[in-house]
């Protein structure tokens, strides 16, 4: 005998239906959620660095991605995507899905480009911070042939001799360039910035005395200053640098103005999971911390600073605004 439904009865079972189907789907998705972290450890990630091979940056990402793949499961593959001083790898991050699949090694010029160029990202909003990884501290070198022996001699060189003293760094509008302007403006000397388009021209830049001073990151000077090819006068960092005891920092030089914060660091797309982003943070911060990594890293003038989330997302809006004000109040232009 066929029991015929009331179409009362029939919408009262499919209400039912529905609601635990709902509650069905709920449940998945929060499982699923709680997965995110650990199921990384089998996945490929990408880390995207947007400078050619070879330089501070390509180093510290291959240093880690293979400390990482090696230690914690997952595979990390480096895609080197240079270009525009690293704004095609950049905004083509702050497209993407926030997966947890793609990560982008970036550095200081994510915060000074929007100052100063049309960018399709927004560098607070447009990406999740990972780590500050390091601090790659910056010193002002001259020739060793040069009779400047410290960054008094040479500044007031440029006080007495406005136009005549030159100092180069990689740029312009970089972190570099700000800080000289910055200085220039704040003690009123003349010194004449020259900017060239990668670390290597403004070594050789000095090395052939075509200027006289440079603002550098000390991984790339270090190699010359050991060889006594070139004289290190001030580091312009919050402190000395652990391979130069000896050589006082701006500030111990009289000018504060001169100091910067320059880092390495890694970011995610907006929106990434934040159980997946701890588990980045805590496989970044894990690998620094192994004593032979953190060897490597400093012989290349790299120290491991390891301030994740917050933290560095502090460091960001900070040195958003700082640069910001100077780059509006010295007129800084990006061409």
């Amino acid at each position: 005998m066929t029991t015929w439904r009331t179409p009362l009865a029939w919408f009262a079972n499919r209400k039912q239906f529905l609601r635990l189907a709902a509650g069905a789907g709920a449940l998945t998705v929060l499982l699923a959620c709680g997965q995110d972290a650990s199921s990384q450890t089998g996945k490929t990630i990408k880390l995207i660095v947007p400078v050619p091979p070879g330089g501070a940056v390509d180093f510290l990402a291959r240093l880690l991605a293979e400390q990482i793949s090696r230690s914690q499961g997952p595979t990390i593959v480096i895609e080197s995507r240079p270009g525009a001083g690293g704004r095609i790898a950049t905004e083509a991050v702050a497209r993407l899905a926030p997966d947890g699949t793609t990560l982008l090694m970036t550095y200081p010029s994510l915060v000074i480009d929007p100052h100063v160029r049309k960018v399709n990202y927004q560098p607070l909003t447009s990406f999740e911070p990972i780590c500050n990884l390091v601090e790659a501290p910056n010193v002002i070198v001259v020739s060793s042939a040069s009779s400047y022996r410290s960054l008094d001699q040479l500044m007031n060189a440029a006080r007495s001799r406005p136009g005549d003293v030159t100092m180069a760094s990689i740029g312009p509008a970089s972190n570099q360039h700000i800080a000289i302007e910055a200085v220039k403006r704040a003690s009123n000397v003349g010194l004449t910035y020259v900017p060239y388009p990668g670390s290597a021209p403004t070594v050789n830049a000095l090395l052939g005395e075509h200027v006289t001073s440079l603002l550098a990151a000390y991984s790339n000077v270090s190699e010359q200053i050991n060889a006594g090819k070139l004289r290190a006068l001030a580091v312009a960092a919050p402190k000395r640098v652990e391979a130069l005891p000896d050589i006082p920092t701006v500030e111990e030089a009289g000018y504060k103005d001169f100091e910067l914060e320059n880092w390495f660091g890694v970011i995610a797309p907006a929106g990434i999971p934040k159980d997946i982003a701890a588990q980045f943070a805590d496989w970044f911060t894990s690998a620094m911390q192994v004593p032979d990594i953190r060897t490597k890293l400093v012989a290349q003038g790299l120290y491991p600073v390891a301030a994740c989330g917050a933290d560095f997302a502090a460091l960001l809006r900070k040195q958003y605004d700082d640069f910001g004000r100077i780059i509006r109040e010295v007129n800084i232009k990006a061409e």
